[in-house]
């Protein structure tokens, strides 16, 4: 996103470069809600083309901390970010992943963590932006590594063993908009 990444010419797919270390972040001090109550997150589907020099491209997915299954990186937006900012952080914090990013839109799921916290109707749910990411930057130390395992795979693997029904189709969303050869 910055000058200072390379661009995805500059590095091929199996490059992996160094990074500082970043914590983090935690909490919901800084947590954005819509008027109705919905809690607002970002997220990302980082991307590149296949490692093995085929055409065609990989996503990258990473276990989920709370059961079987695979994700992509997305978390809370918070007040001192954008929704672009906050799921690049995000897929730095889940994934150790930088790129460029692409809009790709917004998606409303139910939320299992807020229904338990008591919450009904729209304060029930969360509504995710989410942003596909041309990775440009593996990094081989990342907040999140000794929680999450990182997964590149092809986008049916994905979608077949993604463990959110929103998720599959943000990525169903994505291949029909920007892979429309993959018929997924």
């Amino acid at each position: 996103m910055g000058a200072e990444s390379p661009t995805a010419e500059a590095i091929d797919s199996s490059t992996t470069l160094q990074s500082p270390v970043v914590l983090a972040r935690t909490g919901r001090d800084k947590q954005r809600y819509r008027e109705e109550g919905q809690r607002l997150v970002a997220g990302c589907i980082p991307v590149r083309a296949c490692a093995d020099g085929s055409r065609g491209v990989e996503v990258l997915m990473v276990n989920s901390k709370h059961g079987d299954g695979l994700i992509f990186p997305k978390g809370g937006w918070e007040t001192d970010e954008t929704a672009e900012e906050a799921a690049a952080r995000e897929s730095m914090e889940e994934a150790g992943v930088r790129g460029d990013l692409q809009e790709l839109g917004e998606f409303e799921f139910s939320s299992k963590s807020r229904k338990k916290e008591g919450k009904k109707g729209p304060q029930a749910s969360c509504i995710a932006a989410v942003f596909v990411m041309q990775v440009t930057e593996e990094m081989d130390v990342w907040p999140e590594q000794a929680e999450r395992s990182r997964t590149w795979c092809h986008p049916s693997y994905a979608i077949a063993n993604c463990r959110h029904e929103w998720m599959q189709d943000a990525l169903r969303q994505w291949g029909r908009r920007f892979q429309p050869e993959l018929q997924l």
